[in-house]
């Protein structure tokens, strides 16, 4: 992919978007403008909750494209919207094994691609103080403010009206569903909760989400909320509109897939997830087996529509032995950092053996496409007191090939299994010592009234996606949250008593 690099080796000839002004960012030399840029990005960048490299330095960039929204004027007061796809280089992590990102090589550093929407002015209001970047030095925005886009009211309306009208802009293509409806005027606001992307809530009527770390190809969160829309399934937001960034060929052969960037959905206002709903209940030891049921029906509906809308396979022999030894891999992996979880080892690798013999016994599962990430918090109880599905981007560490390939639908379940333990663990000193198990059952019980398949009359497949899961969780509690590590140890002492 061309592009302008800002680190030691070659340099490309860069992707900017054409732009009418002689005197743009975008038109007056990419290096330039990557060149002033960078020592703030090389600040601001690792202190994003969004920016997936904490822990390893940042030694280089490179600039992807480069696009006007709205033209950076010198002087006076009105902002200026640039659009960046940027790659930030840094070390492989220990122990890396899958790459993600635009495309780095085995052995060479780490070059995950970002997305930023960067706000110029000659000077920042005292509102906006809290998303300054920076002052570059030289280069097209030289003696101008740099700051986070999507906090400056402007920017980010204009950003919904460029969703409104559908268009080209340089490598930027806007769409929009023939059938929505998307007033002109709708107040934004930023959303603060979000980790591995950015939110902007309009007047409560749509949210946009933007997705801050990038890759070639349809993000599983447009394709599978579209698809679904297109079945007539009402569990899952349908998009209303997105954009993406259409890369540059790279030879002769196949253009590369576009980079999905942002994709605009209905606001469920007066919603509440999940994990709030159990906390609550937990709270006032209130009943929720009830909610647990009717979402475990939901997760089915969705399950059987995307069944219908999108291929489907069946995992045989070599494909049930690469799974389980898949998940061997990520569980020595995680072992090794992790020591707690050293003395449950065989008894965790005997449940992936389990299956793995399951599959030279003959037996098959069928795999579709999945949400990829379920848990309480990704399941919303409207205002009509109905459940919809949300976040269909599935593990954002895991590379993109990955999160779009079929896989057991049992993988979901699983997910929200380990939810209700979490729950539990929350809670409170009197949550009920069965709770979890209660939840558990109510929500298996549920999908299979709707789906017709109880997930307990597979049990080692159940077990081996659930320790699977929770050997993920011992990792990301030692690496982000040591004193939530009992919980997903409590799971594996649970899982490595039933597998001997």
């Amino acid at each position: 992919m061309p592009e302008a690099s800002f680190s030691r080796g070659a340099h490309h000839p860069p992707t900017v978007a054409p732009s009418a002004d002689p005197a743009s960012p975008a038109a007056t030399g990419p290096a330039g403008l990557l060149g002033s840029l960078a020592p703030l990005l090389a600040e601001w960048l690792p202190r994003q909750r969004w920016f997936a490299g904490k822990g390893r330095p940042v030694t280089g960039f490179t600039l992807v494209s480069a696009t006007e929204i709205l033209p950076c004027p010198p002087g006076g007061a009105a902002p200026g919207l640039l659009h960046l796809l940027i790659r930030a280089q840094q070390p492989e992590p220990s122990g890396h094994r899958h790459g993600f990102g635009c495309g780095h090589r085995r052995g060479a550093a780490a070059s995950d691609c970002y997305q930023m929407l960067l706000g110029v002015r000659s000077a920042l209001p005292p509102s906006l103080a809290p998303a300054l970047i920076g002052h570059p030095s030289g280069g097209p925005l030289d003696g101008r403010t740099v700051y986070e886009a999507l906090a400056d009211p402007r920017l980010a309306s204009l950003l919904l009206e460029r969703l409104r009208v559908p268009g080209l802009l340089g490598p930027l293509r806007f769409v929009r569903e023939p059938s929505s409806s998307i007033p002109s005027v709708l107040p934004p606001r930023l959303m603060t909760a979000e980790q591995s992307n950015s939110s902007v809530v309009y007047g409560d009527t749509f949210i946009l989400k933007l997705f801050r770390r990038v890759s070639p190809g349809t993000n599983p969160d447009l394709e599978l909320p579209l698809a679904l829309a297109r079945t007539g399934c009402t569990r899952v937001p349908a998009p209303a509109a997105w954009f993406e960034a259409a890369p540059p060929p790279e030879g002769p052969g196949p253009r590369p897939e576009p980079f999905t960037l942002g994709v605009l959905q209905p606001y469920l206002a007066g919603s509440t997830d999940g994990w709030q709903l159990a906390l609550d209940a937990l709270s006032v030891q209130a009943e929720f087996a009830d909610a647990a049921h009717a979402l475990g029906q939901a997760t089915a509906e969705v399950h059987l529509a995307m069944a219908r809308a999108l291929p489907a396979s069946v995992l045989r022999r070599p494909q049930i032995e690469h799974l389980a030894a898949a998940m061997s891999e990520r569980l020595d992996s995680a072992a090794a950092a992790v020591p707690a979880l050293q003395p449950y080892r065989g008894a965790l690798h005997a449940a992936y053996e389990d299956v793995a013999a399951l599959g030279r016994t003959g037996r098959t599962w069928a795999a579709q496409r999945i949400h990829g990430d379920l848990h309480l918090g990704q399941a919303l109880l409207t205002a009509e007191r109905q459940w919809s599905l949300i976040d269909f981007e599935g593990e954002p560490s895991r590379p993109l090939a990955e999160r779009r390939r079929p896989q057991p639908p049992v993988r979901d379940i699983a997910g929200m299994l380990r939810s209700f333990d979490y729950a539990a663990a929350v809670g409170g000193p009197h949550t009920p010592r069965d709770w979890a198990g209660r939840m558990r059952a109510a929500y298996c019980a549920g999908y299979a009234e709707a789906s017709g398949s109880d997930p307990r009359d597979e049990p080692e497949l159940l077990r081996a996606h659930e320790t699977d899961k929770a050997v993920y969780e011992v990792l990301y509690e030692a690496r982000h949250r040591p004193d939530w590590l009992p919980v997903p140890m409590a799971a594996i002492r649970r899982l490595a008593a039933a597998a001997r």
